[in-house]
């Protein structure tokens, strides 16, 4: 029964933002469009649709002129539901199956409009080249490549933050996730901004050598340089518009840490341009029963 009401909660936030096509100039409303990826993991990892479902949510009850709504999964069928948005949230699986691939033009359309991004997790994933990170490059100023960067399990401890809109009222905080890290970024680029930093320990890199396990550069990086690796960043294009990626969010428990919450909130609502409060965005700790009632159930 939570499952039907979910994807009716969804369906009725895709039929009312469909009525609304002012599009971008002169808007009081800012649209965020949230779309998650196909389930591929068991229950309580990437919760693509639960955890869309929640930040939908709390922006639209905490966030003073915003109508946010969530797609079905998978790339949204009517694809016009993006053309009015003012920021775009992916989150979803990534690599060669990412589902923005077949969506490139499109999308690049509409970061030539100034539209906003946000890639969580698995989203920050995909082929390096002209049709994949080179596009990340330009839009979110950075990307997950494999044989470069890697995808270990580890406790992150954030305890320093920049001068920046995103981390607006964020406290020191810790988070056991599946943090992304050594990415690949725009060089010499000062509109990129590092948002999260931490050094990772040495057991972050003990598996064998692989495309998203370990390499030498990155140990070269992490064991030897002992250089703090960025796992939130924060990026304005030339354009204006902006971009965010976040490589933590496999775990779906984690969103009741406030400040880890409050990062991936205060950058949504960066990203559509609208000004992030001093404190930044406050929202209620979700429960664990709020949390269990949006994951996906056991077949």
């Amino acid at each position: 029964m939570k499952r039907i009401l979910v994807v009716a909660v969804v369906l009725l936030g895709l039929a009312a933002c469909s009525g609304q096509k002012s599009g971008n100039q002169n808007k009081t409303v800012r649209k965020i469009v949230l779309i998650p990826g196909n389930d591929s993991h068991g229950v309580g990892s990437h919760e693509h649709l639960g955890g869309c479902i929640l930040l939908a949510r709390l922006l639209n009850e905490n966030v003073p002129g915003v109508q946010a709504v969530v797609t079905e999964q998978g790339w949204p069928k009517d694809t016009t539901i993006l053309d009015d948005a003012d920021a775009i949230v992916m989150y979803c699986d990534g690599g060669k199956g990412h589902m923005v691939i077949p969506h490139m033009a499109h999308i690049d359309r509409l970061m030539k409009k100034g539209v906003g991004l946000v890639n969580l997790h698995y989203a920050v994933e995909i082929p390096a080249g002209a049709e994949g990170g080179d596009n990340f490059l330009r839009w979110v100023g950075g990307f997950f490549e494999i044989d470069w960067s890697v995808n270990p399990f580890w406790t992150a401890h954030y305890e320093n933050f920049p001068n920046h809109p995103i981390a607006n009222g964020v406290k020191p905080f810790d988070a056991n996730d599946e943090w992304y890290y050594h990415m690949r970024f725009v060089q010499d680029d000062k509109n990129l901004v590092p948002i999260l930093k931490a050094l990772p320990p040495p057991s972050s890199l003990e598996r064998p050598d692989g495309p998203h396990e370990n390499n030498a550069f990155v140990r070269e990086a992490v064991l030897e340089k002992k250089e703090p690796q960025v796992t939130a960043w924060a990026y304005t294009r030339p354009d204006g518009g902006r971009g965010f990626g976040f490589t933590g969010a496999h775990v779906h428990k984690n969103w009741m840490i406030d400040d880890y919450r409050k990062v991936v909130m205060n950058a949504i609502t960066w990203a559509a341009k609208i000004e992030v409060p001093e404190n930044g965005v406050n929202t209620p700790t979700p429960t664990e029963a709020e949390l269990e009632a949006l994951q996906k159930k056991p077949k």
